[in-house]
């Protein structure tokens, strides 16, 4: 019996020992698995009192919040920590963690002694202290911190932003680790700019980072259109080819810090259907592909032009429909989402099934308007997106809509369909990272790799020999820019170099029409060409290339590339974009 009890006791003691050598097995207060998120914007952080216990309400379990270095220490030393201080607390008393951010420099420490965003730090052991003493007086509550907000985009200034950005998230990384080696650091960028951390990577940020963080409203934007879910679902994917290229850790946490779409002010029925619709769309397929957090902008925002923002609060505190669909959407996934696998529903149809409680649900939607009949060999619920459920009788048929529904009460087979596929390969497409050309024929809607991101500029002409489209739109009025989007996979190895190749005539050969490539995105922003070209007078299709180099196709203003259209309107047939020796790009 004595021998027993020190057997038990031994065991008992390791037990003890190894909980306190690996503190990883036991659950970190700091984080949890639920991707239900919101990332604030200034102009309305401080009525987070208000939104908060609106968003817990809804299953809302992360909020991106956090003061700025410049608000916390205007005078170098003098630490104010009373407002983070408040809204770390107000999150935690309603059942929401924080995701941090390091942002905007006080005066003192900027390169010009009065910009926030003007870089580099005038010195970097600035930046290290402010990021210790932070990540020290908060490492009981946040374990996640992002580096700047979109230093890629508008939010910094600098000459250099890989180099400058890459010195500040080494420097972050170091003194966050001392102060809390459990913390997380995240790299960030405005857009889905895989350039930005390539270049940020090979900068000198390799090693010193733990997470990726990006902001892709313009491919959420091709969603809402239409025909945008393929390269959707397509970019945890290109991110992880990303790392491996630059040799990096592929398994490191993925997150959507900003994501969003705007919404009138005033109720619209239509448009704020539309987008109830893309928050739903926009959490299942980030979930499904393997993105970690999503954190939706914004909790209640400020106008943005024509009477919209992002917000699922109104500026009068009234939820709008997208608030109610996120509370559905953790009601019925669950706080937790436990993805199953994918079903391709008919034709094209999209279909995610998970799993709660011993209950499986597939989130579906039809590829276009036209939708798509469906049957089903059980008796299902269908839930839409305001709540209404209806019953679908077996081997009945039903229409799935371009708007996602909650199915419930699945067939078996459907299910294991579903788990079946879970590891496979996505069935939609869109992947045209080993290729060399995309294309776009245009009035057909044959896009291969590359779209017209604005068609209400031009109007379909049908013709014996081919459909192309006219340059005016469908007002008849003369159009001035057509602009496109190549497949954000085609430059997932960093090309730089392009030919641009329209293919056009004369809408009378009398009349003159002249075409440039009016902007292009580069790496220092959009900028001509200058190479204007007067198409030849006859009625012959013809076609002329332009070079751009030293470009970066992320869509930061929902395009790549956009023609400016001089004279009288002509017609398109097809336009072509082509990478000029892309493995030899730096």
């Amino acid at each position: 019996m004595g021998r027993k009890l020190n057997i038990i006791t031994t065991v008992f003691a390791f037990v003890i020992m190894l909980g306190a050598i690996c503190p990883a097995l036991e659950p970190d207060p700091r984080d949890n698995r639920s991707p239900w998120g919101i990332a604030s914007g200034a102009e309305w952080a401080n009525e987070y009192p208000k939104f908060n216990p609106l968003l817990s309400a809804a299953g809302v379990r992360w909020l991106r919040i956090f003061p700025g270095w410049h608000s916390i220490e205007k005078n170098q030393g003098e630490f104010n920590w009373e407002e983070a201080d408040k809204g770390v607390a107000d999150a935690k008393k309603n059942n929401i963690k924080v995701s941090g951010m390091f942002v905007f420099f006080p005066k003192w420490a900027s390169a010009n002694g009065k910009d926030p965003r003007a870089c580099p730090v005038k010195d970097i052991k600035f930046w290290s202290e402010y990021v210790k003493q932070a990540v020290t007086r908060y490492k009981g509550e946040i374990k996640y911190w992002e580096i700047w907000n979109e230093f890629n985009g508008g939010f910094a200034s600098s000459k250099n932003k890989p180099k400058d950005y890459a010195d500040m998230v080494k420097a972050a990384y170091i003194a966050a680790k001392e102060a809390d080696p459990t913390c997380m650091i995240g790299m960030s960028c405005a857009n889905f700019d895989l350039n930005f951390f390539d270049k940020s990577i090979k900068a000198g940020a390799a090693g010193h980072f733990d997470y990726i963080c990006v902001h892709p409203y313009e491919n959420l934007g091709e969603v809402v259109r239409g025909g945008g879910e393929p390269g959707y679902l397509s970019m945890a994917g290109s991110i992880r080819k990303m790392l491996a290229d630059n040799k990096q850790k592929t398994d490191m946490p993925l997150w959507i810090t900003e994501i969003g779409y705007q919404a009138p002010v005033k109720p619209d029925a239509k448009k704020d259907a539309t987008q109830t619709d893309a928050i739903v769309k926009a959490f299942v397929l980030s979930i499904v592909q393997g993105f970690d957090k999503i954190e939706w902008f914004e909790a209640r925002g400020p106008q943005y032009g024509k009477g919209t923002d992002h917000g699922i609060i109104r500026a009068d505190w009234t939820p709008r429909p997208s608030y109610e669909a996120v509370k559905l959407s953790s009601t019925i996934l669950g706080i937790e989402p436990n993805y199953a696998g994918w079903l391709k529903i008919g034709e094209g149809g999209y279909g995610f099934v998970f799993e709660k409680d011993g209950q499986s649900i597939l989130v579906a939607w039809a590829p276009t308007d036209a939708g798509l009949a469906v049957k089903f060999a059980s008796d299902v619920t269908i839930t839409n997106l305001a709540g209404k459920a209806t019953t679908l009788a077996a081997n009945a048929e039903g229409k799935l809509a371009r708007a996602a529904v909650f199915i419930t009460g699945l067939p078996a087979a459907m299910v294991e369909e579903a788990r079946a596929n879970k590891g496979k390969k996505f069935p939609w497409g869109g992947d045209f990272s080993k290729t060399d050309t995309v294309s776009c024929i245009m009035g057909s809607n044959m896009e291969t790799g590359l779209r017209n991101t604005n068609p209400e500029e031009v109007k379909v002409v049908n013709a014996l020999d081919h459909t192309y489209a006219e340059t005016v739109n469908k007002k008849g009025k003369r159009s001035h820019h057509i602009s496109y989007r190549v497949h954000h996979t085609f430059v997932t190895d960093n090309p730089r170099d392009f030919e641009i190749t329209l293919v056009a005539k004369r809408g009378a050969p009398a009349k003159k029409s002249t075409v440039w490539i009016y902007f292009y995105e580069s790496m220092s922003g959009y900028k001509p060409t200058g190479d204007k070209w007067e198409i030849p007078d006859d009625d012959n299709w013809h076609e002329k290339t332009w070079t751009v180099t030293n470009a970066n196709f992320v869509g930061q203003w929902g395009y790549n590339f956009c023609f400016g259209l001089g004279g009288n309107p002509f017609l398109i047939k097809e336009v072509r974009v082509k990478k000029i020796a892309p493995k030899a790009q730096e």
